[in-house]
């Protein structure tokens, strides 16, 4: 048997989903655009962003000026240390200091829309060092 409550209840849940669905959307979309953002200030192609791999590869190009770094992302252990490396690098390319690359490090997705959406400038790839 269905109560008063249980359908009250179900309907209190749609209702978060609907939000919640609406809000994830809405994150997904700013992150899309600050990507996009990050690659024009960059020099690249913004329409790279969309693409699966070939973002990747480009998002290494700018940060590192050698895109094929991104492969190293399949080894085990170097893939995990590379992926907190590369965000380091990405953080010094626009010239940030310490406590936006922790940012970006622990609340990537928080700080990649701060730095698509920010006023920062690109310095240029690290390319002092392998990793």
């Amino acid at each position: 048997m269905y109560t008063f409550f249980e359908a009250a209840a179900d309907s209190g849940d749609a209702g978060g989903s609907i939000i919640g669905g609406i809000i994830s959307v809405a994150l997904t979309v700013l992150g899309i655009i600050a990507m996009w953002n990050i690659f024009t200030k960059a020099g690249e192609a913004g329409w790279k962003s969309l693409i699966p791999i070939l973002n990747t590869y480009t998002m290494f190009k700018i940060v590192y000026g050698n895109g094929w770094k991104f492969l190293l992302l399949l080894v085990p252990i170097l893939g995990e240390i590379l992926a907190i490396v590369y965000l380091v690098r990405l953080g010094q390319a626009f010239g940030k200091g310490v406590g936006f690359i922790l940012g970006l490090i622990f609340l990537a997705p928080i700080f990649i829309i701060l730095l698509g959406f920010g006023k920062d400038q690109y310095q240029g790839p690290m390319t002092d060092k392998f990793i």
